[in-house]
């Protein structure tokens, strides 16, 4: 009865502690998602409606690649739109994981999201036909065939002699103890 209330606890403990992350993940991912991020080929765009019109613009966007740490190293696109929908897009994106961030031009973010841009080529393989042999399968002895000197076949039969005494030396070693608990 006491083992059972303990791996009940622990049990529960374990639940707890691994449904953790989700609860944060869910929150991170919902607080963030202020942008549209969306690609197609080597194009990357992006889509807001949070930001605000000031002194005729809407804001910048920005794409950072895994080695940019901030805002101002990205490839920066403004933002162009209404004031329902802003948008920006990156044309000729190497393939690989970017960062877009929107920074809308009162200085908020709007959001930050990951994107994924595939290869858009893909290469092509191309296979020729080759003629197959014509006497069949050409069987053998996988090697077996070849012819060892004299030096090679003493030195084999050392370390498989070198072996089998250490192996012996081992057991009768292992028996003559007496079993102790």
């Amino acid at each position: 009865m006491r083992n059972s209330s303990l791996f009940l606890r622990s049990g529960l403990t374990v639940a707890a502690a691994s449904a953790l992350p989700l609860f944060v993940a869910a929150a991170q991912a919902h607080a963030v998602s202020g942008i549209s991020v969306s690609t197609t080929g080597s194009t990357a765009s992006v889509t807001t409606s949070t930001c605000t019109n000031v002194n005729g613009s809407w804001g910048t966007a920005s794409l950072l690649n895994s080695r940019q740490a901030n805002f101002s190293q990205g490839r920066q696109v403004s933002l162009s739109g209404t004031s329902a929908l802003q948008s920006a897009a990156w044309s000729n994106v190497n393939a690989g994981t970017y960062t877009v961030i929107v920074i809308c031009s009162d200085g908020t973010t709007a959001g930050t999201q990951s994107v994924i841009v595939s290869p858009s080529v893909r290469p092509t393989i191309s296979a020729t036909a080759t003629a197959s042999p014509s006497r069949g399968v050409m069987g053998g002895v996988g090697g077996g065939s070849q012819d060892y000197g004299t030096l090679t076949l003493v030195g084999g039969g050392v370390l498989v002699g070198a072996g089998v005494a250490a192996t012996a030396w081992y057991l009768r070693r292992r028996t003559s103890k007496p079993y102790r608990l």
